[in-house]
């Protein structure tokens, strides 16, 4: 299949899973969750796109091959729920030869992420004991909060950042 749109599922995919994947990003910076519903619209787009490409066997074969390491890492608490979740609905959205590279660039989006958190943990000061009132302050504040005290990292910012990487070069 060439590289342009082919179909009209891959065109649909192409719209829509970049908007997922940030909605995805911003859902879990601000409240550290992703809604089931984004990897649910991604996995039907990447099975619609997959059957119109007849590589479906082989897409669900690399979602599953990945999704195995991905469900021991949730077991050790190593990673979220959902961006198990989402790390495999993005390896059905892509073609199956661009799951690992998409991989290796949500390892680095990782890093990158976990950088300043890392440099910034011991010298934030602590928010504000009031609340502001800006929807972004508000985010803010509480990202101060979980930075002081070691919180998760929004690991979807990570994987957005990868798929969004990888249909790019799709």
């Amino acid at each position: 299949m060439p590289a342009s749109i082919a179909s009209w599922p891959d065109g649909l995919a192409l719209a829509l899973a970049p908007l997922l994947l940030i909605y995805a990003a911003l859902h879990d910076v601000a409240v550290r969750t992703i809604p089931d519903t984004v990897p649910a619209a991604l996995a039907v787009l990447g099975l619609g796109v997959h059957l119109a490409d007849h590589m479906l066997p082989a897409a669900l074969l690399a979602a599953t091959l990945l999704g195995i390491p991905l469900l021991l890492c949730w077991l050790r608490r190593w990673l979220g729920g959902g961006d198990v979740k989402l790390l495999v609905a993005l390896a059905l959205l892509l073609r199956p030869d661009h799951v690992v590279p998409a991989i290796v660039t949500v390892a680095g989006s990782g890093v990158l992420l976990a950088l300043p958190y890392c440099a910034l943990r011991h010298r934030i000061a602590a928010p504000p004991a009031r609340r502001p009132a800006a929807f972004l302050a508000r985010i803010w504040r509480a990202e101060r909060f979980r930075l002081r005290r070691g919180g998760p990292l929004p690991y979807g910012l990570a994987i957005a950042a990868g798929g969004l990487l990888e249909l790019i070069r799709r």
